[in-house]
Protein backbone atom coordinates (compact mmCIF):
# COMPACT_ATOMS: atom_id res chain seq x y z
CA UNK A 1 0.00 0.00 0.00
CA UNK A 2 1.20 3.61 -0.49
CA UNK A 3 0.76 6.27 2.18
CA UNK A 4 0.86 9.71 2.56
CA UNK A 5 2.41 10.39 6.29
CA UNK A 6 1.39 14.05 7.71
CA UNK A 7 2.68 12.84 11.13
CA UNK A 8 6.71 13.52 11.74
CA UNK A 9 7.08 10.28 13.81
CA UNK A 10 4.96 7.91 11.60
CA UNK A 11 6.61 8.65 8.50
CA UNK A 12 9.95 7.35 9.92
CA UNK A 13 8.22 4.67 11.59
CA UNK A 14 6.52 3.34 8.17
CA UNK A 15 9.57 3.80 6.26
CA UNK A 16 11.88 1.57 9.15
CA UNK A 17 8.89 -0.74 9.19
CA UNK A 18 8.91 -1.37 5.26
CA UNK A 19 5.79 0.77 4.26
CA UNK A 20 5.64 2.58 1.17
CA UNK A 21 5.53 6.35 2.18
CA UNK A 22 5.02 8.43 -1.23
CA UNK A 23 4.25 11.86 0.04
CA UNK A 24 5.45 13.85 3.61
CA UNK A 25 5.19 16.89 5.61
CA UNK A 26 8.38 19.45 6.06
CA UNK A 27 8.94 18.10 9.21
CA UNK A 28 9.36 14.43 8.75
CA UNK A 29 12.95 14.88 8.66
CA UNK A 30 13.73 11.14 9.63
CA UNK A 31 15.43 9.25 8.05
CA UNK A 32 17.15 12.31 6.17
CA UNK A 33 18.83 9.37 3.47
CA UNK A 34 15.19 8.88 3.00
CA UNK A 35 12.80 11.37 2.88
CA UNK A 36 14.87 13.71 0.35
CA UNK A 37 12.99 11.41 -2.30
CA UNK A 38 10.02 11.75 -0.97
CA UNK A 39 7.32 14.53 -2.01
CA UNK A 40 6.36 17.26 0.59
CA UNK A 41 2.43 17.89 0.35
CA UNK A 42 2.88 20.85 2.88
CA UNK A 43 2.99 20.51 7.00
CA UNK A 44 0.93 19.37 9.85
CA UNK A 45 -1.88 21.54 10.45
CA UNK A 46 -2.25 22.18 6.39
CA UNK A 47 -1.55 20.20 3.09
CA UNK A 48 -2.17 20.93 -0.60
CA UNK A 49 -4.92 18.14 -1.01
CA UNK A 50 -4.29 18.13 -5.40
CA UNK A 51 -0.72 17.28 -4.37
CA UNK A 52 -1.73 14.25 -2.15
CA UNK A 53 -4.51 13.24 -4.67
CA UNK A 54 -1.50 13.35 -8.01
CA UNK A 55 0.08 10.66 -5.71
CA UNK A 56 -2.30 8.64 -5.23
CA UNK A 57 -1.99 7.09 -2.41
CA UNK A 58 -4.09 3.95 -0.50
CA UNK A 59 -4.01 5.81 2.50
CA UNK A 60 -3.47 8.97 4.37
CA UNK A 61 -2.45 8.56 8.02
CA UNK A 62 -2.70 11.75 10.36
CA UNK A 63 -2.77 11.75 13.68
CA UNK A 64 -5.46 13.64 16.47
CA UNK A 65 -3.01 15.36 18.43
CA UNK A 66 -0.84 16.64 15.43
CA UNK A 67 -3.33 17.66 12.81
CA UNK A 68 -6.39 19.50 12.62
CA UNK A 69 -9.68 18.01 12.33
CA UNK A 70 -10.46 20.27 9.72
CA UNK A 71 -7.37 18.60 8.17
CA UNK A 72 -9.71 15.80 8.18
CA UNK A 73 -12.40 16.53 6.97
CA UNK A 74 -10.92 18.37 4.05
CA UNK A 75 -9.00 14.90 2.93
CA UNK A 76 -10.64 13.64 0.10
CA UNK A 77 -8.82 10.24 0.42
CA UNK A 78 -9.14 7.31 2.95
CA UNK A 79 -7.60 8.32 5.89
CA UNK A 80 -6.69 7.45 9.12
CA UNK A 81 -5.71 9.28 12.54
CA UNK A 82 -4.12 7.64 15.21
CA UNK A 83 -4.72 9.29 18.46
CA UNK A 84 -1.45 8.52 20.88
CA UNK A 85 -2.55 9.82 24.99
CA UNK A 86 0.48 7.76 26.89
CA UNK A 87 2.84 4.59 26.14
CA UNK A 88 0.17 2.49 27.28
CA UNK A 89 -2.02 3.58 24.48
CA UNK A 90 0.78 3.42 21.61
CA UNK A 91 0.72 -0.34 21.27
CA UNK A 92 -3.00 0.05 20.24
CA UNK A 93 -2.39 2.40 18.35
CA UNK A 94 0.31 1.43 16.32
CA UNK A 95 -1.59 -2.08 15.83
CA UNK A 96 -4.85 -0.97 14.35
CA UNK A 97 -2.60 0.98 12.23
CA UNK A 98 -0.26 -1.93 10.95
CA UNK A 99 -3.83 -3.97 10.48
CA UNK A 100 -4.92 -1.33 8.25
CA UNK A 101 -0.94 -1.60 5.64
CA UNK A 102 -1.00 -4.84 6.17
CA UNK A 103 2.35 -4.73 7.71
CA UNK A 104 3.95 -7.41 10.27
CA UNK A 105 7.02 -5.07 11.01
CA UNK A 106 4.57 -2.34 12.86
CA UNK A 107 3.03 -5.40 13.99
CA UNK A 108 6.06 -6.19 15.71
CA UNK A 109 6.71 -3.04 17.09
CA UNK A 110 3.19 -2.16 18.49
CA UNK A 111 3.80 -5.50 20.35
CA UNK A 112 7.14 -4.20 22.00
CA UNK A 113 5.28 -1.03 23.09
CA UNK A 114 2.75 -2.90 24.92
CA UNK A 115 5.15 -5.58 26.24
CA UNK A 116 7.14 -1.83 27.43
CA UNK A 117 3.83 -0.41 28.87
CA UNK A 118 3.14 -3.52 30.66
CA UNK A 119 6.87 -3.53 32.27
CA UNK A 120 7.58 -1.61 35.60
CA UNK A 121 9.34 1.91 35.52
CA UNK A 122 12.64 2.51 35.91
CA UNK A 123 13.82 3.79 39.38
CA UNK A 124 14.81 7.57 39.62
CA UNK A 125 18.52 7.60 38.12
CA UNK A 126 19.35 11.20 39.60
CA UNK A 127 18.98 14.99 37.38
CA UNK A 128 22.06 14.88 35.55
CA UNK A 129 21.89 11.16 34.00
CA UNK A 130 18.21 11.55 32.84
CA UNK A 131 18.26 10.21 29.26
CA UNK A 132 17.82 12.47 26.61
CA UNK A 133 19.84 15.25 28.25
CA UNK A 134 21.66 17.56 25.87
CA UNK A 135 23.11 20.00 28.12
CA UNK A 136 22.47 21.13 31.89
CA UNK A 137 20.91 24.40 32.70
CA UNK A 138 22.09 26.25 35.94
CA UNK A 139 22.17 24.05 39.02
CA UNK A 140 20.97 20.24 39.28
CA UNK A 141 22.56 19.81 42.80
CA UNK A 142 20.40 21.16 44.58
CA UNK A 143 17.04 19.61 45.96
CA UNK A 144 13.90 19.68 43.71
CA UNK A 145 10.22 18.51 44.33
CA UNK A 146 8.58 19.41 40.99
CA UNK A 147 9.36 19.06 37.68
CA UNK A 148 7.80 20.96 34.81
CA UNK A 149 8.49 19.76 31.07
CA UNK A 150 8.79 23.44 28.67
CA UNK A 151 7.27 23.22 25.09
CA UNK A 152 6.63 26.68 24.60
CA UNK A 153 7.53 30.36 25.76
CA UNK A 154 5.58 33.27 26.08
CA UNK A 155 3.17 32.27 26.74
CA UNK A 156 5.06 29.67 28.79
CA UNK A 157 3.64 26.02 28.65
CA UNK A 158 4.31 22.89 30.24
CA UNK A 159 2.77 19.15 30.00
CA UNK A 160 0.04 17.52 32.11
CA UNK A 161 0.77 14.25 32.90
CA UNK A 162 -2.26 12.91 30.68
CA UNK A 163 0.13 13.08 27.86
CA UNK A 164 1.87 10.79 25.73
CA UNK A 165 5.69 12.57 27.07
CA UNK A 166 3.73 12.72 30.76
CA UNK A 167 3.86 8.82 30.69
CA UNK A 168 7.67 8.99 28.99
CA UNK A 169 8.33 11.18 32.35
CA UNK A 170 6.87 8.22 34.67
CA UNK A 171 8.71 5.61 32.33
CA UNK A 172 11.82 6.75 33.42
CA UNK A 173 11.47 7.55 36.98
CA UNK A 174 10.05 10.50 37.47
CA UNK A 175 6.67 9.85 39.17
CA UNK A 176 7.38 11.81 42.30
CA UNK A 177 7.90 14.92 40.49
CA UNK A 178 5.22 14.84 38.31
CA UNK A 179 3.09 17.89 38.32
CA UNK A 180 -0.95 18.06 38.91
CA UNK A 181 -1.84 19.82 35.84
CA UNK A 182 -5.22 18.36 34.37
CA UNK A 183 -4.87 20.88 31.01
CA UNK A 184 -2.86 18.65 28.08
CA UNK A 185 -0.44 21.16 27.63
CA UNK A 186 -1.09 24.43 30.61
CA UNK A 187 -0.02 27.58 30.14
CA UNK A 188 2.13 28.53 33.95
CA UNK A 189 1.34 31.93 34.83
CA UNK A 190 3.01 33.77 37.64
CA UNK A 191 6.93 33.97 38.09
CA UNK A 192 9.44 31.98 36.75
CA UNK A 193 11.26 29.62 37.77
CA UNK A 194 9.53 28.68 40.66
CA UNK A 195 11.91 27.32 43.51
CA UNK A 196 12.30 23.58 43.78
CA UNK A 197 11.70 23.13 40.25
CA UNK A 198 13.59 21.30 38.06
CA UNK A 199 12.71 22.65 34.32
CA UNK A 200 13.20 20.16 30.96
CA UNK A 201 13.47 22.62 28.40
CA UNK A 202 12.63 20.58 25.08
CA UNK A 203 14.44 21.28 21.74
CA UNK A 204 10.66 21.04 20.33
CA UNK A 205 8.23 22.86 19.25
CA UNK A 206 10.41 25.83 20.78
CA UNK A 207 14.06 26.00 20.22
CA UNK A 208 15.05 26.30 23.54
CA UNK A 209 18.37 25.22 22.91
CA UNK A 210 18.90 28.86 21.15
CA UNK A 211 18.57 29.97 24.66
CA UNK A 212 20.33 27.90 26.83
CA UNK A 213 22.49 30.37 28.43
CA UNK A 214 19.55 33.29 28.89
CA UNK A 215 17.54 30.47 30.89
CA UNK A 216 19.95 30.02 33.35
CA UNK A 217 21.29 33.66 33.74
CA UNK A 218 17.78 33.88 34.42
CA UNK A 219 17.53 31.87 37.38
CA UNK A 220 16.82 28.75 35.72
CA UNK A 221 17.90 24.92 37.25
CA UNK A 222 17.18 22.18 34.19
CA UNK A 223 18.10 20.87 31.63
CA UNK A 224 17.99 21.21 27.51
CA UNK A 225 16.45 17.76 26.64
CA UNK A 226 16.02 15.72 23.37
CA UNK A 227 12.08 16.94 21.99
CA UNK A 228 12.20 13.65 19.67
CA UNK A 229 13.41 11.22 22.69
CA UNK A 230 10.21 12.17 24.75
CA UNK A 231 7.33 13.23 22.15
CA UNK A 232 7.97 11.32 18.57
CA UNK A 233 5.92 8.19 19.47
CA UNK A 234 6.69 5.28 17.26
CA UNK A 235 10.38 3.54 16.52
CA UNK A 236 13.05 6.75 17.56
CA UNK A 237 11.03 6.50 20.94
CA UNK A 238 10.52 3.00 21.54
CA UNK A 239 14.06 2.52 20.77
CA UNK A 240 15.84 5.30 23.12
CA UNK A 241 13.41 3.88 25.37
CA UNK A 242 14.49 0.75 25.29
CA UNK A 243 18.17 1.03 25.50
CA UNK A 244 17.73 2.93 28.64
CA UNK A 245 15.27 0.49 30.40
CA UNK A 246 17.77 -1.77 29.76
CA UNK A 247 20.32 -0.08 31.59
Amino acid sequence: MKVVSLVPSLTETLLACGVEVVGRTRYCIHPAETVRDIAVVGGTKGVNWQRVSELSPDLVVMDKEENTREMADACPLPWHATHVTSIQTTGEELLELARLLASRKLEILASGWQEMAAGPDKNFPGWEVLPGIESLIGKSSVEFDSLEYMIWRDPWMSVGPNTFIGSVLRKIGLSQYMNRHTAAYPELTGDLPEEGTFYLFSTEPYPFARYADELAASGFNGALVDGEFFSWFGIRSYQMLQRYLET
